[in-house]
Parts: structure tokens; C-alpha cells; sequence
């Protein structure tokens, strides 16, 4: 019974010793590889902005009122063939509404003032004349010459009498309001007629925080955007800066025109503008939204050899989507811009093609 005790001790025991012994071999690799995206650092251009918002406003805008009194007459557009009508393209020097008076137009006595401006200028020509040979003073040929100028201011005042009669475009636009009048309806002097407008080119009001006051110069970028319409986004310039800083709101004021030659924007509209405070050029630029802040410092995650590295970095110029890396970063290396929330220093990982 004893030796049989024994036996089962030396079993037991070699069983154990090559358990022992296979131990290294069973062992599993529990290492995990991260999956993550990444880009390369390059370089590129930047820009800062300080946003504002406003309403735009027609660079050209006119309203004409009528100068006499008349019969209303609705001119017809050539581009249309018909009367013309809110929202009609109008060139500059068309006739958009005529005013008739027969009795204003007598008044003018257009044909008995052309025959005295004629008359004078032949009295003038043969005092002229007489006056090299001898035969009248100077007196004489100054009084033909007053004469002659006076009918000249007479006959160019009933021109511009007369010119009262018709409300032509001062410049190529866009009719604005037209307050409607039938054919024929008698209308009084001062009566307003007609608007145009031209917003080919656009101008905002913005009001800056006073701090950016030494940072904008006339003739800086603005990137104008509509709300009604995000696509599309229009180049201006800043054309005038107030050096009066308002001492309630801390701003001042400063003028932007906008380029808008395919009519994107509308008089009235509501826009945001971007403007260029400070801009980099060739510089290392990356996402904003991959970097992270640790221990106060701002950190990327930067992959050498499948292992994903902390990286603090110094930022400079930024905008809303990206930053400019000062330091921390060089040109070509690899960085994790996606998969990076649950990276720590070291973390082994697998790039993502």
C-alpha cells in the first residue's frame, strides 16, 4: 500500500513538472493594433478671419422724381417689346418714362430761339468783319459778341426745359420700383417715378471689434456668404475705415464692396462676412478638429513604424477649420486624423487604406 502511495506522488509530481515546463508555449500575444486613418503634414497657405454680419446694400442706386408737370407716358422696352416693368434691365441713356405738355413745349419757343441764335452769329461774324477794316469799334463787336452768347444760354436753357420732359437711366441697372400711373394720367411736378438700381457691385456696413483696428487695411479680402444661399460665396474688399471707435458697442465701422456680377446676392440680403486679418504662406497647416489638449498642451498624434507617438505642438494663425503648426511638426510626417480618441503614447497601430 505504500509503494502504491509513492507510485501516484511520482506521477502527480511529473505531471506538474511538464505542465511547468509547456507553460511558455501556450502563452498568447495580447497586444492590440489600433485602427486609425492618417495624413501627411504638408504645407500650404492659411488665413485668419474675424467674422461680422450686416445687410447689403446697391453700390449704384437712384430715384427720379418728375421736374414739370405732364401727361404720364410709360416708354416701351426694347429688350421686351413691352411697357417696361419692375425687375426690367435698363442701359444707361434709355428713356424709361415721358412727360407731355404741349403748352410747357411752346413755352420753350424752341424754333425762335434757334433763328436768334442763328442771327446772332451772323451779326457777330460781320461786326467781325467790319471791325478789321475799320469800320466799327470794339465796343460794337463785344456788345454782337454778348448777344451772341446770350442767345447761346438761351437756347441751351430751353434744352434742358425740355430734357425735364423724359426720365432716362443716369447708368445701366435694374428697375427698383415703379409706382404705376395710367397712360395718359396727368402727373405734378416732384411726383417720384421711377428707381434703379445697379448691384452688380454691393456694399456692406460692418462693425469690427476695436481690437482688430490695427490689423485691417484698406484693400484686405472678405469672403461674403448669404444664408439663403451657403454655396455660393462672393469676393469683396474693405474700400473705407472709420478711425472712431463707438464707446458703447467697442467697434467701428468700415466699408466692404462685393463683387456681384451674376446678380447672387439681392439688395436687403442678409450676409456673414469673413474678413483676412493675418494670413501665412507656405507654412504647415492641418485639420483643426484632430488636435487634442493633454496636460495643457495642445497634442497630435504623430505614427513612425506602427506605433502611434504623442507629439505636443505650437500653433499660430487658425481659422474654423484649420491651424498652422509652429512647432512640433515636419514636412512629410504621418499623422492620425481619425481613430485617434482612444490612442495613448505608444499605442500600436494599423493604418487604415
Amino acid at each position: 500500500m505504500k509503494q502504491i502511495r509513492n507510485t501516484f506522488f511520482l506521477f502527480a509530481a511529473a505531471v506538474l513538472l511538464l505542465s511547468s515546463c509547456k507553460q511558455p508555449d501556450t502563452e498568447v500575444n495580447t497586444t492590440i493594433e489600433v485602427p486609425v486613418g492618417v495624413i501627411e503634414a504638408s504645407t500650404s497657405a492659411i488665413e485668419e478671419f474675424v467674422s461680422t454680419t450686416g445687410s447689403v446694400y446697391p453700390l449704384k442706386e437712384v430715384s427720379m422724381s418728375s421736374e414739370i408737370t405732364g401727361e404720364y407716358s410709360l416708354q416701351i422696352n426694347p429688350a421686351t417689346g413691352k411697357p417696361y416693368a419692375l425687375g426690367d434691365h435698363v442701359k444707361a441713356g434709355a428713356t424709361i418714362i415721358k412727360l407731355e405738355d404741349a403748352e410747357y413745349v411752346n413755352d420753350m419757343k424752341i424754333k425762335s430761339k434757334e433763328l436768334d441764335k442763328e442771327i446772332s452769329e451772323l451779326e457777330y461774324e460781320k461786326q467781325q468783319a467790319l471791325y478789321e477794316k475799320g469800320g466799327v469799334t470794339l465796343r460794337d463787336l463785344k456788345n454782337a459778341e454778348i448777344t451772341m452768347i446770350n442767345t447761346e444760354y438761351d437756347m441751351e436753357s430751353s434744352r434742358l426745359n425740355l430734357a425735364k420732359m423724359t426720365l432716362e437711366a443716369p447708368f445701366s441697372g435694374v428697375i427698383a420700383e415703379l409706382p404705376y400711373f395710367t397712360n395718359g394720367t396727368r402727373v405734378a411736378s416732384g411726383t417720384e417715378m421711377v428707381s434703379l438700381i445697379d448691384f452688380q457691385k454691393l456694399y456692406l456696413e460692418a462693425n469690427l471689434p476695436e481690437k482688430y483696428f490695427r490689423n485691417i487695411e484698406r484693400g484686405f479680402k472678405v469672403y461674403v456668404t448669404s444664408y439663403t444661399s451657403t454655396a455660393d460665396t462672393l469676393l469683396g474688399i474693405i474700400t473705407q475705415i472709420s478711425p472712431s471707435i463707438d464707446a458703447e458697442a467697442r467697434t467701428f465701422l468700415s466699408f466692404v464692396e462685393i463683387e456681384n456680377k451674376d446678380e447672387v446676392l439681392l439688395p436687403g440680403m442678409f450676409v456673414k462676412a469673413d474678413l483676412v486679418v493675418n494670413s501665412a504662406e507656405e507654412v504647415i497647416v492641418i485639420p483643426k478638429d484632430i488636435i487634442m489638449s493633454r496636460n495643457r498642451n495642445q497634442i497630435v498624434y504623430v505614427v513612425e513604424q506602427g506605433v502611434a507617438s504623442e507629439r505636443i505642438i505650437t500653433t499660430g494663425l487658425q481659422n474654423a477649420t484649420s491651424v498652422e503648426v509652429k512647432m512640433g511638426l515636419l514636412k512629410g510626417e504621418s499623422i492620425v486624423n481619425s481613430g485617434f480618441e482612444t490612442l495613448r503614447d505608444q499605442s500600436r497601430v494599423r493604418i487604415l487604406r
